[in-house]
């Protein structure tokens, strides 16, 4: 991922492809919202410049990213599931081990989801140990990574269709 000297979220899908009819959901954590938020509209103009048409991107918010996997998998049981669910949250390390509990569970559930509803479900939460190194992922330094997570998800998506012929 990135590092001080490489920032990951100057990205481009590649090929042609075209997004167009792509749906994609994205659940944001409120949770540290300053971060998220940043997170949230990152992705969100990454996919509006690759094409996703804007009443095919949908937002969803969750009080924090421990939510996150429920919410994605409520989006994918609804009957106009979208192609992909990109969850974006932030987790600071505190004095506790409530940080590891959480990341532990969130990414454990994302992985299930996506498998469950074989769709990308997209793991864009940032674990970080300080609020400075989550803002440097969220637009700072090392890019955006709610850009990255977009970004992942329209590349799942095309790899979906191309290996299953939709």
């Amino acid at each position: 991922m990135a590092t001080e000297l490489n920032n990951l979220s100057d990205r481009s899908i590649g090929g042609d492809v075209d997004c167009s009819t792509f749906k994609v959901s994205i659940v944001v954590s409120e949770w540290n919202d300053s971060i998220t938020g940043a997170l949230h509209s990152g992705a969100v103009d990454f996919l509006k410049n690759a094409g996703v048409r804007p009443e095919n991107i949908e937002s969803h918010y969750v009080p924090g990213s421990f939510e996150l996997p429920t919410a994605a998998q409520f989006v994918l049981e609804a009957s106009d599931a979208p192609d992909a669910v990109v969850c974006l949250g932030s987790v600071i390390r505190g004095e506790t081990e409530h940080f590891t509990f959480v990341c532990n569970t969130v990414s454990q559930g994302v992985k299930d989801v996506s498998l469950k509803y074989n769709k990308p479900v997209i793991f864009g939460v940032l674990t970080d140990d300080t609020q400075e190194q989550a803002e440097a992922r969220s637009g700072g330094k090392h890019g955006n990574k709610g850009v990255e997570a977009a970004a992942a998800a329209i590349k799942m998506i095309a790899l979906k269709n191309r290996i299953t012929g939709a």
